[in-house]
Protein backbone atom coordinates (compact mmCIF):
# COMPACT_ATOMS: atom_id res chain seq x y z
CA UNK A 1 0.00 0.00 0.00
CA UNK A 2 2.85 2.35 1.08
CA UNK A 3 4.79 1.36 -2.28
CA UNK A 4 1.48 1.80 -4.32
CA UNK A 5 1.58 5.50 -2.74
CA UNK A 6 4.99 6.89 -2.84
CA UNK A 7 4.34 5.36 -7.02
CA UNK A 8 1.28 7.90 -7.19
CA UNK A 9 3.26 10.42 -5.58
CA UNK A 10 6.24 10.34 -7.63
CA UNK A 11 4.23 10.65 -11.20
CA UNK A 12 2.01 13.36 -9.68
CA UNK A 13 5.66 15.17 -8.82
CA UNK A 14 7.07 13.91 -12.52
CA UNK A 15 3.94 15.84 -13.92
CA UNK A 16 4.74 19.35 -12.05
CA UNK A 17 7.03 20.86 -14.44
CA UNK A 18 4.91 20.08 -17.41
CA UNK A 19 2.03 21.86 -15.50
CA UNK A 20 3.89 24.83 -14.89
CA UNK A 21 5.27 25.07 -18.34
CA UNK A 22 1.44 25.11 -19.25
CA UNK A 23 0.47 27.31 -16.64
CA UNK A 24 3.13 29.74 -17.71
CA UNK A 25 3.37 29.99 -21.00
CA UNK A 26 -0.29 29.23 -22.26
CA UNK A 27 -1.99 30.84 -19.33
CA UNK A 28 0.55 33.65 -17.94
CA UNK A 29 1.01 34.59 -21.80
CA UNK A 30 -2.75 34.67 -22.54
CA UNK A 31 -3.64 37.12 -19.90
CA UNK A 32 -0.42 39.43 -20.76
CA UNK A 33 -1.92 39.52 -24.10
CA UNK A 34 -5.48 40.60 -22.98
CA UNK A 35 -3.44 43.13 -20.14
CA UNK A 36 -1.21 44.57 -23.79
CA UNK A 37 -4.75 45.29 -25.06
CA UNK A 38 -5.53 47.74 -22.61
CA UNK A 39 -2.14 49.51 -23.21
CA UNK A 40 -0.97 51.76 -25.82
CA UNK A 41 2.47 49.32 -26.89
CA UNK A 42 3.63 49.63 -30.13
CA UNK A 43 6.74 48.29 -31.06
CA UNK A 44 7.55 46.93 -27.51
CA UNK A 45 5.74 46.46 -24.83
CA UNK A 46 3.62 49.42 -22.96
CA UNK A 47 2.34 49.74 -19.42
CA UNK A 48 0.96 52.88 -20.44
CA UNK A 49 -3.26 52.04 -19.76
CA UNK A 50 -5.35 53.37 -21.84
CA UNK A 51 -8.83 51.64 -21.45
CA UNK A 52 -11.25 50.44 -24.10
CA UNK A 53 -9.29 52.75 -26.76
CA UNK A 54 -8.21 50.08 -28.69
CA UNK A 55 -11.18 48.15 -28.50
CA UNK A 56 -12.93 51.29 -30.08
CA UNK A 57 -10.28 51.49 -32.21
CA UNK A 58 -10.42 47.73 -33.94
CA UNK A 59 -14.12 47.92 -34.20
CA UNK A 60 -14.02 51.29 -36.54
CA UNK A 61 -11.76 49.36 -38.71
CA UNK A 62 -12.81 48.20 -41.95
CA UNK A 63 -10.24 46.00 -42.29
CA UNK A 64 -11.07 43.91 -39.25
CA UNK A 65 -15.00 43.70 -39.63
CA UNK A 66 -13.94 42.44 -43.09
CA UNK A 67 -11.49 39.67 -41.47
CA UNK A 68 -14.09 39.31 -38.61
CA UNK A 69 -17.10 38.58 -40.66
CA UNK A 70 -14.84 36.03 -42.83
CA UNK A 71 -14.35 34.27 -39.64
CA UNK A 72 -18.52 32.84 -39.61
CA UNK A 73 -18.37 32.40 -43.19
CA UNK A 74 -14.95 30.21 -42.97
CA UNK A 75 -15.50 28.65 -39.88
CA UNK A 76 -19.57 27.72 -40.37
CA UNK A 77 -18.98 26.05 -43.79
CA UNK A 78 -15.35 24.87 -42.51
CA UNK A 79 -17.17 22.80 -39.38
CA UNK A 80 -20.34 21.98 -41.77
CA UNK A 81 -18.64 20.42 -45.41
CA UNK A 82 -15.36 18.39 -42.88
CA UNK A 83 -18.44 16.86 -40.81
CA UNK A 84 -20.69 15.99 -43.76
CA UNK A 85 -17.63 14.92 -46.04
CA UNK A 86 -15.95 13.03 -43.79
CA UNK A 87 -18.65 11.55 -41.84
CA UNK A 88 -20.32 10.23 -45.27
CA UNK A 89 -16.52 8.82 -46.35
CA UNK A 90 -16.21 7.21 -43.00
CA UNK A 91 -19.78 5.57 -43.71
CA UNK A 92 -19.31 4.15 -47.33
CA UNK A 93 -15.91 2.55 -46.00
CA UNK A 94 -17.62 1.26 -43.65
CA UNK A 95 -19.30 -0.70 -45.76
CA UNK A 96 -16.36 -3.27 -46.17
CA UNK A 97 -15.87 -2.40 -49.52
CA UNK A 98 -12.79 -3.27 -52.03
CA UNK A 99 -9.45 -1.48 -51.90
CA UNK A 100 -10.39 0.17 -48.57
CA UNK A 101 -6.72 0.46 -47.06
CA UNK A 102 -6.36 2.34 -50.36
CA UNK A 103 -9.22 4.53 -50.52
CA UNK A 104 -8.91 5.40 -46.81
CA UNK A 105 -4.87 6.25 -47.09
CA UNK A 106 -6.28 8.46 -49.90
CA UNK A 107 -8.80 10.30 -47.95
CA UNK A 108 -6.32 10.64 -45.21
CA UNK A 109 -3.32 11.89 -47.52
CA UNK A 110 -4.24 15.55 -47.58
CA UNK A 111 -3.80 15.35 -43.49
CA UNK A 112 -0.18 14.84 -43.85
CA UNK A 113 0.58 17.90 -45.71
CA UNK A 114 1.05 21.33 -44.10
CA UNK A 115 -1.49 24.07 -44.79
CA UNK A 116 0.79 26.08 -46.50
CA UNK A 117 1.40 23.37 -49.29
CA UNK A 118 -2.09 22.86 -49.33
CA UNK A 119 -2.86 26.57 -50.00
CA UNK A 120 0.00 26.44 -52.88
CA UNK A 121 -1.72 23.26 -54.05
CA UNK A 122 -5.01 24.88 -54.86
CA UNK A 123 -3.21 28.07 -55.80
CA UNK A 124 -2.29 26.22 -58.96
CA UNK A 125 -5.46 24.30 -59.03
CA UNK A 126 -7.14 27.15 -59.05
CA UNK A 127 -5.15 29.30 -61.38
CA UNK A 128 -7.64 30.65 -64.49
CA UNK A 129 -4.09 30.42 -66.53
CA UNK A 130 -2.15 26.93 -64.83
CA UNK A 131 -5.32 24.94 -63.40
CA UNK A 132 -9.28 23.33 -64.02
CA UNK A 133 -9.93 26.45 -66.00
CA UNK A 134 -7.29 26.23 -68.25
CA UNK A 135 -8.16 22.69 -68.59
CA UNK A 136 -11.61 22.87 -69.08
CA UNK A 137 -10.69 25.55 -71.99
CA UNK A 138 -8.65 23.04 -73.40
CA UNK A 139 -11.21 20.36 -73.82
CA UNK A 140 -13.02 23.02 -75.56
CA UNK A 141 -15.54 24.53 -72.90
CA UNK A 142 -14.35 28.44 -73.84
CA UNK A 143 -16.99 29.78 -71.56
CA UNK A 144 -16.58 27.84 -68.62
CA UNK A 145 -14.88 30.25 -65.92
CA UNK A 146 -13.65 29.80 -62.48
CA UNK A 147 -11.53 32.71 -61.04
CA UNK A 148 -12.44 32.95 -57.36
CA UNK A 149 -8.94 33.62 -56.41
CA UNK A 150 -9.49 36.48 -58.14
CA UNK A 151 -12.77 37.71 -57.53
CA UNK A 152 -13.77 39.68 -54.15
CA UNK A 153 -16.92 37.66 -53.49
CA UNK A 154 -15.27 34.33 -53.70
CA UNK A 155 -11.77 34.02 -52.59
CA UNK A 156 -13.14 33.36 -49.22
CA UNK A 157 -14.92 30.19 -50.19
CA UNK A 158 -11.99 29.37 -52.03
CA UNK A 159 -10.09 28.87 -48.78
CA UNK A 160 -13.20 27.48 -47.31
CA UNK A 161 -12.66 24.47 -50.10
CA UNK A 162 -8.84 24.19 -49.55
CA UNK A 163 -9.56 23.78 -46.01
CA UNK A 164 -12.24 21.07 -46.24
CA UNK A 165 -9.80 18.97 -48.65
CA UNK A 166 -7.34 19.06 -46.13
CA UNK A 167 -9.72 18.46 -42.90
CA UNK A 168 -11.99 16.06 -44.22
CA UNK A 169 -9.71 12.82 -43.99
CA UNK A 170 -9.33 13.31 -39.89
CA UNK A 171 -13.03 13.41 -39.49
CA UNK A 172 -13.33 10.39 -41.69
CA UNK A 173 -10.52 8.61 -39.20
CA UNK A 174 -12.65 9.50 -36.12
CA UNK A 175 -15.81 8.97 -37.60
CA UNK A 176 -15.12 5.56 -39.36
CA UNK A 177 -13.15 4.07 -35.41
CA UNK A 178 -16.52 5.17 -34.14
CA UNK A 179 -18.43 3.05 -36.50
CA UNK A 180 -16.34 0.22 -36.29
CA UNK A 181 -16.84 0.45 -32.10
CA UNK A 182 -20.96 -0.05 -32.66
CA UNK A 183 -22.26 -3.28 -31.27
CA UNK A 184 -22.89 -5.56 -33.58
CA UNK A 185 -25.55 -6.61 -31.92
CA UNK A 186 -27.01 -3.01 -32.61
CA UNK A 187 -26.26 -3.99 -36.65
CA UNK A 188 -28.59 -7.18 -36.31
CA UNK A 189 -31.26 -5.55 -34.57
CA UNK A 190 -31.42 -2.63 -37.50
CA UNK A 191 -31.71 -5.71 -40.22
CA UNK A 192 -34.27 -7.78 -38.66
CA UNK A 193 -36.07 -4.54 -38.04
CA UNK A 194 -35.98 -3.91 -41.88
CA UNK A 195 -34.54 -0.13 -41.65
CA UNK A 196 -33.27 1.83 -44.38
CA UNK A 197 -29.75 2.09 -44.22
CA UNK A 198 -29.54 5.86 -43.82
CA UNK A 199 -32.31 6.24 -41.20
CA UNK A 200 -30.18 3.32 -39.34
CA UNK A 201 -27.45 5.97 -39.42
CA UNK A 202 -28.87 8.96 -38.68
CA UNK A 203 -31.26 8.05 -36.17
CA UNK A 204 -29.45 5.41 -34.41
CA UNK A 205 -26.03 5.67 -35.11
CA UNK A 206 -24.92 9.13 -35.45
CA UNK A 207 -26.49 9.80 -31.42
CA UNK A 208 -24.26 7.34 -30.49
CA UNK A 209 -20.76 8.78 -31.57
CA UNK A 210 -21.97 12.32 -30.06
CA UNK A 211 -18.42 11.84 -27.98
CA UNK A 212 -16.61 11.42 -31.42
CA UNK A 213 -18.41 14.83 -33.00
CA UNK A 214 -17.54 16.91 -30.03
CA UNK A 215 -14.46 15.62 -30.66
CA UNK A 216 -13.75 16.35 -34.13
CA UNK A 217 -15.83 20.20 -33.47
CA UNK A 218 -13.31 20.97 -31.12
CA UNK A 219 -10.34 20.13 -33.21
CA UNK A 220 -11.86 22.04 -36.36
CA UNK A 221 -12.57 24.73 -34.27
CA UNK A 222 -8.87 25.32 -33.44
CA UNK A 223 -7.98 25.36 -37.45
CA UNK A 224 -10.68 28.11 -37.43
CA UNK A 225 -8.84 30.21 -35.49
CA UNK A 226 -5.23 29.16 -36.64
CA UNK A 227 -6.13 29.82 -40.18
CA UNK A 228 -3.55 31.84 -40.77
CA UNK A 229 -1.18 28.86 -43.20
CA UNK A 230 -3.90 28.31 -45.31
CA UNK A 231 -4.42 31.25 -46.18
CA UNK A 232 -1.28 33.03 -47.03
CA UNK A 233 -0.28 30.69 -49.26
CA UNK A 234 -3.57 30.96 -51.08
CA UNK A 235 -4.74 33.93 -51.64
CA UNK A 236 -2.22 36.32 -48.95
CA UNK A 237 -5.90 37.78 -47.31
CA UNK A 238 -7.02 38.92 -51.20
CA UNK A 239 -8.17 40.36 -53.52
CA UNK A 240 -7.40 43.39 -51.32
CA UNK A 241 -8.80 42.27 -47.85
CA UNK A 242 -11.53 39.90 -49.02
CA UNK A 243 -10.64 36.88 -47.94
CA UNK A 244 -8.84 38.36 -44.73
CA UNK A 245 -9.04 36.30 -41.60
CA UNK A 246 -8.63 37.18 -37.45
CA UNK A 247 -5.24 35.45 -37.74
CA UNK A 248 -3.97 37.26 -40.55
CA UNK A 249 -4.96 40.60 -38.86
CA UNK A 250 -3.32 39.67 -35.37
CA UNK A 251 -0.15 38.91 -37.47
CA UNK A 252 0.06 41.89 -39.27
CA UNK A 253 -0.63 44.63 -36.53
CA UNK A 254 2.08 42.24 -34.28
CA UNK A 255 4.82 42.19 -36.51
CA UNK A 256 4.54 43.99 -39.83
CA UNK A 257 2.70 47.31 -38.08
CA UNK A 258 4.01 46.69 -35.01
CA UNK A 259 1.07 47.95 -33.09
CA UNK A 260 0.85 44.98 -30.07
CA UNK A 261 -1.69 47.00 -28.23
CA UNK A 262 -4.03 46.48 -31.86
CA UNK A 263 -3.12 42.99 -32.41
CA UNK A 264 -3.50 42.48 -28.88
CA UNK A 265 -7.15 42.97 -29.30
CA UNK A 266 -8.01 41.77 -31.98
CA UNK A 267 -6.76 38.16 -30.63
CA UNK A 268 -9.19 38.68 -27.13
CA UNK A 269 -12.33 39.11 -29.87
CA UNK A 270 -11.13 36.18 -31.89
CA UNK A 271 -10.85 34.07 -28.66
CA UNK A 272 -13.60 35.47 -26.75
CA UNK A 273 -16.14 34.88 -29.63
CA UNK A 274 -14.85 31.41 -30.38
CA UNK A 275 -15.47 30.64 -26.54
CA UNK A 276 -19.31 31.85 -26.25
CA UNK A 277 -20.06 29.85 -29.49
CA UNK A 278 -18.35 26.84 -28.26
CA UNK A 279 -19.27 26.50 -24.23
CA UNK A 280 -22.35 26.46 -24.48
CA UNK A 281 -22.44 23.44 -26.98
CA UNK A 282 -19.60 21.73 -24.48
CA UNK A 283 -21.99 22.64 -21.68
CA UNK A 284 -24.67 20.72 -23.35
CA UNK A 285 -23.25 17.65 -24.30
CA UNK A 286 -21.62 17.19 -21.39
CA UNK A 287 -24.75 17.61 -19.48
CA UNK A 288 -26.41 15.11 -21.70
CA UNK A 289 -23.60 12.13 -21.05
CA UNK A 290 -24.55 12.44 -17.61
Amino acid sequence: MIQSRSHVLTSQLVLVPTLIIVVYFLWGFTLYTGYLSFTDSKFLPSHNWVGFKQYDLLWSNHRWKIAYGNMFIFGGLYLFFCVLVGGLLAVLLDQHIRLENFFRSSFLYPMSLSLVVTGLAWQWILNPTLGLQKLAHDLGFHEFSLNWLGSSRYAIYAVVLAAVWHGSGLIMVLFLAGLRAVDEDIWKSIHVEGIPAWQAYLFIILPQLRSILLAAILLLMFNVIRSFDIVVALTSGGPGFASDVPAKFIYDYFFARSNIARGAAAAVCTVMTVLLIILPYLYYELRKEK
